[in-house]
Order: C-alpha cells, then sequence, then structure tokens
C-alpha cells in the first residue's frame, strides 16, 4: 500500500465524537456491489462507523415496493441511500425535492433524507465529468460519438456537453430513445451541439473520441458495440463499464494506441460525491480508489 494511502487510510482526518452514519443501496441483483466497502471503510478514514446495507428490491416486490422501502429508511434513521437499476427513474415519484441536475436529468442515484424529506441527487453524470479531466485532460471534444442512450448513457451524455463537447452525437439499438435523449438535451444545450447520427461508421470515422454506455462489453455481454475495425489510433474511446476494467473495447483501442479511460473512475468519483452528499464531509477519490481496487481483488 502507497505511503500516502497508508497514511489517509489509518488515520482520521479529524478527530470528532464517536458516531455511526447508515446508508445504503437500492437496486436488483446488486450482491457484488462495491459501494458497502467503499463506503464503510471512507467512515472510518474519517473517523466515524459507517454502515452501508445492500437493499435488494427483488426480494421485496420490485419498484412498486419503493415507497415501503423509502419510508422505512427514512424512519430507522437513514442519512440516504444509493440508488441504481432498476430504480433511478422509479425513485422520483417518491421523493419530495430534486437537485436541478437530477431534474434535468430525470434520473436519480443519490437520495438523501434531511428534516424529514427525501431528497434527490445524481452523481452519476459529476463522477464520468470529474473522472475524465482527471485522466483525459487536453482530449479533443469537437466531435463524440456516444453508444447507449438509457438511464447511465444520459447521465454521461450531460457530462460531455457540460465538459464543452461542440457536437454529441447520439447512437442507440432503439433509435427513439436516441432520439429522446438527442432532444431533451438540446433544448438545453442547443440542436447543433447534440443529434443523433445517421450512419454510425461515418460518425465514429469523424469523431475526436467514442464513449461506450451500453452494456456490450461485460462480462455477460461480451463483444463491442460496433465493429472495432472502426477505430484509429486518433480517437480516444471512453467506458463505463467496470466489470471487466478491461472490455474488449479498450482492449482493442489499446493495441491501436488510443488515449483510454475505463469505467472505476466513474464509479470512484460517484461514490466521492455521494459520500459528501450523506455526510457533509469530502470522500477522497485517491483513498476511495484504493477502496475500490481492494473490493475488486479475489478473497
Amino acid at each position: 500500500m502507497p505511503a500516502v494511502l497508508k497514511a489517509r487510510i489509518g488515520e482520521p482526518d479529524v478527530v470528532r465524537p464517536p458516531q455511526t452514519v447508515l446508508t445504503g443501496l437500492i437496486g436488483a441483483q446488486i450482491g457484488a456491489s462495491r459501494q458497502p466497502v467503499i463506503h464503510m471503510s471512507e467512515a472510518r478514514a474519517h473517523g466515524f462507523t459507517g454502515i452501508y446495507r445492500l437493499i435488494d428490491i427483488d426480494a421485496v416486490g420490485g419498484t412498486d415496493a419503493l415507497p415501503q422501502i423509502l419510508s422505512f429508511c427514512r424512519a430507522i434513521g437513514f442519512a440516504g441511500v444509493n440508488v441504481t437499476f432498476p430504480c433511478k427513474q422509479a425513485v422520483i415519484p417518491h421523493l419530495d425535492e430534486l437537485s436541478d441536475h437530477a431534474r434535468t436529468l430525470g434520473a436519480v442515484n443519490t437520495v438523501v433524507f434531511k428534516d424529514g424529506r427525501g431528497i434527490g441527487h445524481n452523481t452519476d453524470w459529476s463522477g464520468y465529468a470529474d473522472a475524465f479531466k482527471a485522466e483525459m485532460a487536453g482530449a479533443k471534444l469537437d466531435r463524440v460519438v456516444q453508444f447507449g442512450a438509457g438511464g447511465a448513457g444520459a447521465a454521461v451524455a450531460y457530462a460531455l456537453l457540460m465538459l464543452g463537447v461542440k457536437r454529441l452525437d447520439v447512437i442507440d439499438a432503439d433509435p427513439e430513445r436516441a432520439a429522446g435523449l438527442a432532444a431533451q438535451f438540446a433544448e438545453r444545450f442547443g440542436a447543433a451541439r447534440i443529434g443523433v447520427a445517421a450512419d454510425a461508421a461515418a460518425a465514429v470515422a469523424d469523431a475526436d473520441g467514442i464513449v461506450n454506455c451500453t452494456p456490450v462489453g461485460m462480462a455477460k455481454f461480451p463483444g463491442t458495440p460496433f465493429p472495432a475495425e472502426w477505430l484509429s489510433p486518433s480517437h480516444w474511446v471512453s467506458e463505463i463499464i467496470y466489470f471487466p476494467l478491461e472490455t474488449e473495447l479498450l482492449r482493442r483501442a489499446r493495441a491501436l494506441g488510443c488515449r483510454t479511460i475505463d469505467g472505476s473512475g466513474m464509479n470512484v468519483r460517484q461514490a466521492a460525491e455521494a459520500f459528501r452528499l450523506f455526510t457533509g464531509r469530502a470522500g477522497d477519490p485517491d483513498r476511495i480508489r484504493f477502496f475500490f481496487d481492494e473490493a475488486g481483488r479475489p478473497a
């Protein structure tokens, strides 16, 4: 373990009275999530006890149970919960307030309970943006192609436009979903900055960067979201998948000499921001990265 991280992990940032912060994750099939390790380890580094519980909606009636789950969490003293598939949109009607970013995205991945109210936030977009700025500084942003227009795709598209991408072309297996995402953000950023690619191969050929927001490349969905032969060394390539960290797309891109960024940075930095929202204390991305990596090592 690097000495600087050992110091961070072994010593509380500030001496405070003992306390416990209860948080958790609501979603389906979340048993392999690294969030409990990340949040509880980061709490220890700050000098307090963090308890992080997984709440699998498949065991309690699906998304129809969200009102009861949220009421229960609020009643027993949860500081907040993270929210993942398939609850990011379904949770919204059951909240009292949304942050501006969550409202714009129409998706929530973090709920904070405060003064008896449930407040929805979205740290996916900022997690992607912060990771990109940290790992891809100087990347050309004139034209970017994004594959995938689902919930995660919306957060990434928003992040890319906030980062200053001049033209974002969206491609999805469902053309109507791609058109809907483009229309959603054209209202805020202008139709000249986002649209649907009519010809995927031509869009990739003209692009500076390519982002994969589809599940293709995950262990259970092997392959690439488009023919890897379309890649060129001038492209930068970004993934949001982090299991595995090296997808087939990233492997092929790296073999060509492309600049790449995997999905771990987005996950780490969204967790750091969620931790801040839950506790009021800034999560340390470098330390959380260490916890993230440790959680992924074989036992």
